[in-house]
């Protein structure tokens, strides 16, 4: 008679799959040709490599991947629903966990690969590509249909922001029951995703198909509304039974050092944003295009962001993009032995990086050039070194004699964001602020989400933030929850 262990191991698609089969991941359209457009460059893989792959899954007793992924899927579950072929079923448990399956298959960066078992010997599930294959497949086969609420409960939500946090928890309001309002202050629906990630790297027409979806949901969106300040943010305060506030981290670091006045001398999400209305249509945006072409382009911050800016400046035709970064040059590879399963710091190359362009490490600004009539030319930089103080802390400090000139008729500042926009809505509001000026909140317990206003709750990158769209996503499922239940007593979601 089999044991319960014997039982587990003979209901797995195939135990020995990541013995018998390698592992193989998506590819990309040449670079050369890629950078001439702002479609997605993707080149997906066919059903059955798509199974193959969900067969390498090794169902370990302890799912590492699960710790790594913010939003909680269900990842050994279907991987093995793809190698059975059950792609039906396969939708449904990935949907009970994450909304946008469609967004965080293509622009997460996927920290459930890195804590993946198999990741040990680098040649982790390929997890992302997996999840993609499952909800496109979905939408291709009609399996993904509005999942309209059979009661309504007579209460109004308001949400501010539809980012990915805001978008998720409306999608979840509107399930429960609940008559929801988005509010957004650009002229379309999708915050960040919508203008701050390049077409070339998430489809808009993704956006535009849920957003239908969450409108036969009964999500009313409203476009061009700055609450704070087109609408006062007490109206909202007072016409709604609950209101969640999602609107990110929008305000900018920035680098006030001489020349910083300096035309050329650009916030990169300024930059990406414009860029984005362009591509995508928007009325009179070219107008406010700042163009890369024929330019010597120099992106501060090497995070993300910064790559977006280089595979943009590449499509417009820069003369030549160069990336700087004020830290170290991280290692190829991690040592798996004191890193696995969390995130590991090494060296990556996206796909804007390999289009081209120069990556500088240990490189701070010390001022920007002018070229005597208020334009841009170059910057003054310098070489800086990384020791740890007697107390084992890092401390940045200059090299000696390291000095040394970039040419550039246009920079880019990503160097992130430092907290949400404090003008207007949250200043009107009078929320407490955290020490790092984010809205104050905690996400466990009875007052999860809640702001110091009560009512008003705040999620996503508002509350923690800068961060990753998972944990937005994650975020606004968790609010979600909480308002229902400060709205009806208990929650089903």
């Amino acid at each position: 008679m089999l044991t319960a262990i014997d039982n587990r191991i003979s209901d797995m698609g195939k135990p020995t799959g990541f013995k018998e089969i390698e592992r193989q991941d998506r590819a990309y359209a040449p670079a050369a040709d890629r950078v001439t457009h702002y479609q997605e460059f993707v080149i997906a893989l066919g059903d059955e490599d798509v199974s193959a792959q969900g067969a390498r899954c090794m169902d370990c007793g302890i799912p590492f991947c699960h710790a790594g992924c913010p939003v909680d899927n269900l990842i050994p579950d279907w991987n093995d629903l793809v190698y059975r072929g059950d792609w039906r079923k396969a939708i449904d448990v990935l949907h009970s966990t994450n909304n946008f399956p469609e967004v965080t298959g293509r622009i997460c960066p996927a920290p459930c690969q890195e804590s993946c078992t198999l990741n040990i010997t680098d040649e982790p599930v390929t997890i992302k590509t997996i999840e993609c294959a499952i909800v496109d497949k979905a939408w291709e086969n009609d399996w993904i249909q509005p999942q309209i609420a059979a009661q309504k409960t007579g209460k109004k939500v308001a949400v501010v922001g539809s980012g990915p946090a805001g978008l998720a928890a409306a999608q979840q309001l509107a399930r429960a029951g609940h008559q929801v309002v988005v509010y957004e202050r650009q002229d379309r629906i999708g915050g960040l995703l919508r203008y701050g990630i390049p077409d070339f790297k998430l489809d808009k027409g993704l956006i535009d198909r849920r957003i239908r979806q969450m409108e036969a949901e009964g999500v009313e969106f409203r476009v061009n509304v700055q609450v704070g300040v087109d609408i006062p943010a007490k109206q909202l305060h007072d016409d709604y039974d609950a209101v969640l506030l999602t609107g990110g981290s929008e305000h900018p670091r920035d680098l006030p050092i001489p020349g910083r006045e300096l035309h050329g001398v650009e916030f990169a999400m300024d930059f990406l944003r414009a860029n984005s209305k362009v591509v995508q249509g928007v009325a009179g945006a070219e107008a406010g295009l700042i163009s890369a072409r024929n330019k010597n382009v120099v992106v501060i911050g090497g995070g993300d962001t910064g790559s977006d800016c280089i595979g943009t400046s590449n499509r417009h035709g820069a003369a030549s993009v160069t990336q700087i970064e004020i830290l170290d040059k991280p290692p190829v590879r991690e040592d798996k032995a004191l890193t696995w399963p969390d995130w590991p710091h090494k060296l990556r190359t996206s796909t804007s990086q390999e289009e081209g362009c120069e990556r500088l490490w240990n490189v701070a600004t010390k001022a920007f050039i002018d070229d005597g009539q208020g334009n841009l030319k170059g910057l003054k930089c310098h070489l800086v070194s990384w020791d740890k103080d007697d107390q084992g802390r890092w401390q940045m400090s200059e090299v000696e004699g390291s000095e040394f000139e970039l040419k550039a008729d246009l920079v880019t500042l990503a160097m992130g964001f430092v907290h949400p926009v404090h003008q207007g809505m949250l200043e009107e509001l009078g929320v407490k602020l955290d020490a790092r000026g984010n809205v104050d909140g905690v996400t466990e317990g009875q007052d999860a989400y809640k702001t110091s206003i009560t009512g008003v709750f705040a999620a996503g990158d508002m509350r923690r933030g800068q961060s990753l769209v998972v944990w937005a996503i994650r975020e606004g499922r968790q609010a979600a929850r909480a308002v229902d239940v400060y709205l009806m007593g208990a929650s089903g979601l």
